[in-house]
């Protein structure tokens, strides 16, 4: 393996760290701290899953590292996008999303074990801060942390 090709899979493999450490993160926050997510938060998941899926197929395909690279540099800078977007409607800079998300197949549910399970869902709001450090949000760190990981993504790349 050549020296470029250890340089690329070293910052590939950095770029994707990053992402699985955002992804637990917010997995952490949901299912230790208790806090639900909002459907920008999900969102901004997928992302961060693919930039890891890339990072391991750089290190399984180190001919096609270059290349795969560049789909992570996007996957970096599409959960960025959707960060910087979230933490504008938390700031009410622009109006969010105003669709309701929901999961599963409720088409087999009664109505009685519909009516419970939408009353034990937690209403989650994309426009209210659940958690912040230094008056940053979530989203806000998340942009912030992906644009970096972007870099990271785009320097393997160019390596």
């Amino acid at each position: 393996m050549s020296s470029t090709v250890g340089a690329r899979l070293g910052l590939i493999g950095v770029a994707a760290g990053g992402s699985a450490a955002l992804l637990l993160a917010a997995f952490g926050f949901e299912y230790i701290g208790g806090l639900a997510p909002c459907q920008m938060c999900i969102w901004q998941r997928w992302p961060h899953a693919a930039a890891i899926a890339f990072g391991v197929l750089a290190f399984l395909l180190p001919g096609a590292a270059r290349w795969i690279a560049v789909l992570g540099l996007l996957a970096a800078l599409t959960t960025a996008g959707i960060g910087v977007f979230h933490a504008g409607v938390e700031w009410g800079f622009w109006e969010g999303i105003t669709a309701c998300a929901g999961g599963g197949d409720v088409g087999s549910l009664s109505s009685t074990d519909l009516m419970a399970q939408i009353m034990d869902a937690p209403l989650v709001r994309c426009d209210q801060v659940p958690w912040s450090l230094f008056g940053i949000s979530m989203a806000g760190w998340n942009a912030l942390v992906s644009f970096f990981l972007a870099g990271l993504w785009l320097q393997a790349v160019r390596a």
